[in-house]
Parts: C-alpha cells; structure tokens; sequence
C-alpha cells in the first residue's frame, strides 16, 4: 500500500472501544471522508464510550456521543467479518494479539500503532484531558503518516 492510498475498508482496535479504537474511527472518517468503510472494536465491550474521549473529539468537531462499544465477537455476529477488511489496525497490544489471532487463516495487513491509554492518567480534570488530548493526537499523527494530509476538514 502507497504511502497515500487509502484503504477500501479499515478496523482500529483497542482493550474495550471505547477510547482510542473510537477517536481513530471518528479522526479517520473525519480527515478522509466516506470513500473508506471504517469501523473499530475491542477485545472486550463491557465499557461505554468514555467521556473524557467525547469531550477531546468533539474539540476537533468528531461527535463521538453516538458510538456503541462493541467487540470483536459481536462484530462477527452483527455480520463484519474480519476478512472484508484491507486493514486492522491495533491501538493496544492486547487488541494486536487478538487480531493476529483472528486473521491468521486471511490473507490481511494487521498494523499496530503504539498510542498511550490515557484511561488511568491524571487526577484532576484538565490533567485527564490532556492525557486523552495526548493519545488523540498521536492518533492524528500516524493517520496522516500513513495516509497522508486530511483530505477534508
């Protein structure tokens, strides 16, 4: 894959999705548009969309608030299967252990991106949102190194 070419279908995946795997899906959708199928999940979904991912998203105009955890498994069974995506992307090296895993038989590009979990940093409020305003960024970042310039803004 050339540096700018763009996927035709791409899976960001976390511990839980709910705070990194849901900022790269709504930063990826934000920066390139449509024309890529994206979706993200976590090895587990026991967890809610997180707030604090909310509130630095939607400093960037990504509305995060309707997201729906959902894991690996339940994917499957609402009918995404693995193999129709061009790439998975791992945001944490639980979910690239269960990625490999899952597409060992396919023939699939697993990524892994090495973004901090923001989830247990900071006491106070701002220190918390400067710890998500962190891992956003990085996740910012490595889409525009791999993809290249937002394409829409």
């Amino acid at each position: 894959m050339s540096f700018k070419e763009l996927p035709q279908s791409i899976l960001f995946c976390c511990d839980y999705n709910a705070v990194r795997s849901p900022m790269a899906e709504g930063l990826m959708k934000k920066y390139y548009g449509t024309s890529t199928y994206v979706q993200s999940a976590g090895v587990k979904s026991d967890l809610d969309i997180d707030g604090f991912s909310i509130a630095v998203c939607q400093e960037m105009d990504v509305e995060l608030s309707r997201h729906r955890s959902r894991s690996f498994d339940e994917m499957e069974e609402w009918g995404d299967d693995l193999s129709s995506f061009d790439l998975v992307v791992a945001l944490s090296p639980a979910s690239q252990r269960k990625a490999l895993d899952l597409t060992r038989f396919y023939h699939l590009d697993v990524d892994y991106w090495q973004i901090i979990d923001p989830t247990g940093l900071g006491e106070t409020r701002e220190a918390k949102l400067s710890s998500y305003r962190q891992a956003r960024d990085q996740i910012s970042d490595k889409l525009i190194e791999r993809f290249g310039p937002p394409r829409l803004s």
